[in-house]
Protein backbone atom coordinates (compact mmCIF):
# COMPACT_ATOMS: atom_id res chain seq x y z
CA UNK A 1 0.00 0.00 0.00
CA UNK A 2 2.88 2.44 0.93
CA UNK A 3 4.36 1.97 -2.44
CA UNK A 4 1.46 2.35 -4.35
CA UNK A 5 1.26 5.53 -2.10
CA UNK A 6 4.71 6.50 -3.01
CA UNK A 7 3.89 6.54 -6.54
CA UNK A 8 0.84 8.41 -6.24
CA UNK A 9 2.38 11.45 -4.64
CA UNK A 10 5.18 11.26 -7.09
CA UNK A 11 3.03 10.96 -10.13
CA UNK A 12 1.58 14.51 -9.05
CA UNK A 13 4.79 15.85 -8.10
CA UNK A 14 4.02 15.49 -4.03
CA UNK A 15 6.53 13.17 -3.24
CA UNK A 16 9.92 14.01 -1.30
CA UNK A 17 13.06 13.72 -3.41
CA UNK A 18 16.81 14.26 -1.68
CA UNK A 19 18.90 16.32 -3.76
CA UNK A 20 22.29 15.61 -3.67
CA UNK A 21 25.02 18.04 -5.17
CA UNK A 22 28.63 17.24 -5.56
CA UNK A 23 31.31 20.38 -6.00
CA UNK A 24 34.17 16.97 -7.63
CA UNK A 25 32.75 15.68 -9.52
CA UNK A 26 30.21 18.24 -10.21
CA UNK A 27 26.91 16.63 -10.12
CA UNK A 28 23.28 16.66 -9.11
CA UNK A 29 21.72 13.44 -7.66
CA UNK A 30 18.37 12.97 -6.69
CA UNK A 31 17.45 9.89 -4.52
CA UNK A 32 13.87 8.70 -4.10
CA UNK A 33 10.74 9.41 -4.02
CA UNK A 34 9.25 9.48 -0.53
CA UNK A 35 6.19 10.01 1.17
CA UNK A 36 7.37 12.10 3.90
CA UNK A 37 10.50 14.69 4.27
CA UNK A 38 10.98 12.61 7.95
CA UNK A 39 11.60 9.42 5.51
CA UNK A 40 14.16 11.21 3.12
CA UNK A 41 15.91 12.80 5.94
CA UNK A 42 16.45 9.20 7.54
CA UNK A 43 17.78 7.87 4.13
CA UNK A 44 20.34 10.68 2.98
CA UNK A 45 22.71 9.43 5.07
CA UNK A 46 23.04 6.26 3.53
CA UNK A 47 23.55 8.11 0.20
CA UNK A 48 26.01 10.25 1.58
CA UNK A 49 27.96 7.50 2.91
CA UNK A 50 28.01 5.96 -0.57
CA UNK A 51 28.99 9.05 -2.39
CA UNK A 52 32.00 9.68 0.39
CA UNK A 53 33.23 6.16 -0.62
CA UNK A 54 33.55 7.40 -4.16
CA UNK A 55 35.57 10.15 -2.55
CA UNK A 56 33.22 13.06 -3.78
CA UNK A 57 33.86 16.51 -2.45
CA UNK A 58 31.55 19.66 -1.74
CA UNK A 59 28.29 17.28 -0.86
CA UNK A 60 25.31 19.52 0.01
CA UNK A 61 21.87 18.01 0.60
CA UNK A 62 18.69 19.26 0.58
CA UNK A 63 15.38 17.91 0.50
CA UNK A 64 12.53 18.62 -1.05
CA UNK A 65 8.75 18.16 -2.96
CA UNK A 66 10.22 17.98 -6.89
CA UNK A 67 10.00 15.72 -10.05
CA UNK A 68 12.88 15.52 -10.80
CA UNK A 69 13.34 14.28 -14.83
CA UNK A 70 16.88 12.78 -14.65
CA UNK A 71 17.93 11.27 -11.50
CA UNK A 72 21.98 12.07 -12.07
CA UNK A 73 23.45 15.41 -13.92
CA UNK A 74 26.48 15.94 -14.19
CA UNK A 75 28.13 19.15 -15.24
CA UNK A 76 29.78 18.40 -18.82
CA UNK A 77 31.55 21.99 -19.21
CA UNK A 78 33.74 20.40 -15.99
CA UNK A 79 37.20 18.76 -17.32
CA UNK A 80 38.32 18.01 -14.22
CA UNK A 81 35.32 15.50 -13.39
CA UNK A 82 37.90 11.98 -12.12
CA UNK A 83 34.99 10.14 -10.91
CA UNK A 84 32.72 7.52 -12.35
CA UNK A 85 28.95 7.86 -11.74
CA UNK A 86 27.78 6.53 -8.55
CA UNK A 87 24.94 3.91 -8.80
CA UNK A 88 21.82 4.75 -7.00
CA UNK A 89 21.27 2.38 -4.99
CA UNK A 90 18.21 2.34 -2.37
CA UNK A 91 15.58 4.26 -5.22
CA UNK A 92 11.93 3.07 -4.83
CA UNK A 93 10.01 2.60 -7.74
Amino acid sequence: MKKFLTEIVDYIGLAYWAEITTDNPRCTYYFGPFLSKQEAISAQNGYIEDLNNEQAQGIKVAIKRCKPKQLTIFDEGNDSLQFKPVPILGTQY
